[in-house]
């Protein structure tokens, strides 16, 4: 338990840092674009982030489940060289498709999209780029390996050259343009910082990289990849999907309100990340203790979810005129709805990872797939009912089903039945109870 809260604490001391300076990028363009433009600006960057969403594997999840020694605690490095190979393979893979998936959609989204045609160069190059700087791989690798506080310091070069981009393009540049390139500036910085770090720490042999030596090991090792993609799809789908369909069903100014309110309001889900990547490894390598380690950081979560929640109502309305300026303060409402949308997604991050470490990401994609699929079914008719404020719903409704789905998921299984009740000699006979989490 010390080793994740040593995790955690590297973790969101990273958030911390990228969230005071988002928020600085954030006020720049929002007031620099104004509502049209920075719905523009957020169009672009939620399609490449769609598309890099869709088109990448969770590989840091590979190479933490099939890095590790599975006879004792750490790392093997054998096993560890074969599943990074095996995920820089995947890399190109999603290269490849993510460049013909951004090549289709740019050429038709005038036919759907509320983002200007001189724009459509831009967005296409912002897409490639997306896809060239996935760094799921060597955050996969420093996590694999604990090395936690060499990830927060890489994964810095994001916030500090978005921040100094925006200031840039406010003075040189201040139209989306410019925006844009700052953070895809942001991008490129981040994925070397990553590869360098993550390169010292281990090593990539070119002879290890191959798609065929952990499937060969690891017969469900397809199904978990599949499984995984999936999974990290419907994630997409729910924020950066949701964000182009607000774009398509109400414009450019609804997206560009919608995504400041879920910038503030849905902090809370970055922290559900953290907490997720934070515990993982611990579940795979402490099998036996998973239950209790998830079971307490759900509680920490909810604490926590209760607490954001009531300081987003309490200050969120200055909070939003003083960052994005009084035009977005109508989307306060929208705020708060995707605040507790967030605070629920916390509470079910370690239960998610709790399905994951036991080799159940199919469940976890399964119990995903339904909610999500009905919040982007139901979007337009939320929009049309009441804007900003019906898409939060949209996004509530399917984050509540989610976690409940996770939860019973999770009591099914026998394994975690078994780890938590284990009957003793005099009550061998007595079945054992469910998970208390």
């Amino acid at each position: 338990m010390k080793q994740v809260f040593a995790n955690m604490g590297w973790l969101l001391g990273g958030r911390g840092f990228n969230a005071v300076l988002s928020l600085v990028y954030l006020a720049i363009a929002a007031r620099t674009l104004g509502t049209e433009g920075f719905g523009h600006f957020a169009l672009i960057i939620a399609l490449g982030q769609a598309i890099t969403g869709f088109s990448s594997f969770q590989t840091w999840q590979f190479i933490v489940r099939w890095g590790a020694n599975p006879d004792e605690p750490g790392v093997d490095l054998q096993r560890a060289r074969e599943a990074t190979g095996f995920a820089v393979a995947l890399d190109g893979v999603s290269v490849a498709v993510g460049t013909l998936a951004s090549a289709v959609l740019v050429l038709t989204a005038p036919l759907w999209l509320d983002v200007p045609a001189e724009l459509m160069w831009l967005t296409f190059a912002y897409c490639v780029i997306s896809l060239l700087t996935i760094r799921t791989t060597p955050t996969g690798m420093l996590r694999l390996h604990s090395e936690y506080g060499r990830a927060t310091w890489a994964e810095a070069v994001q916030p500090v050259i978005r921040a100094g981009g925006a200031v840039l393009a406010w003075w040189a540049m201040p139209d989306v343009t410019g925006f844009i390139l700052a953070f895809a500036l942001s991008e490129v910085g981040t994925a070397i910082a990553l590869w360098i770090v993550a390169a010292r720490v281990q090593p990539v042999p070119l002879s290890s990289i191959s798609l065929r030596a952990i499937p060969a090991r690891h017969k469900d090792a397809w199904r978990f990849v599949l499984s995984t993609n999936m999974s990290g799809s419907l994630a997409v789908a729910g924020k950066q999907v949701m964000i182009l369909l607000v774009g398509t069903f109400g414009g450019a100014y609804l997206a560009g309100g919608f995504r400041i309110a879920n910038q503030l309001g849905v902090a809370l889900i970055a922290l559900a990340q953290t907490i997720s990547k934070a515990i993982l490894p611990e579940l795979v390598q402490s099998r036996d203790g998973a239950v209790e380690i998830a079971r307490r950081m759900a509680n920490i979560a909810a604490i926590a979810g209760v607490t954001a929640v009531v300081t987003a109502i309490l200050f969120g309305r200055p909070g939003l005129a003083l960052i994005a300026g009084e035009q977005f303060t109508g989307f306060y409402w929208a705020m708060i709805i995707l605040s507790i949308a967030g605070a629920v997604e916390l509470v079910g991050a370690s239960l998610e990872s709790l399905l994951i470490s036991a080799g159940k990401a199919h469940v976890a994609f399964l119990v995903r797939l339904f909610p999500t699929i009905l919040a982007l079914v139901m979007l337009e008719l939320a929009i049309g009912w009441k804007g900003a404020q019906g898409a939060g719903f949209a996004v509530l409704g399917s984050s509540v089903l989610t976690v409940v789905g996770f939860y019973l998921a999770i009591v099914n299984l026998k394994q975690f039945r078994l780890v938590v009740d284990e009957p003793d000699a005099e009550g061998a006979d007595n079945p054992p109870a469910p998970p208390r989490l």
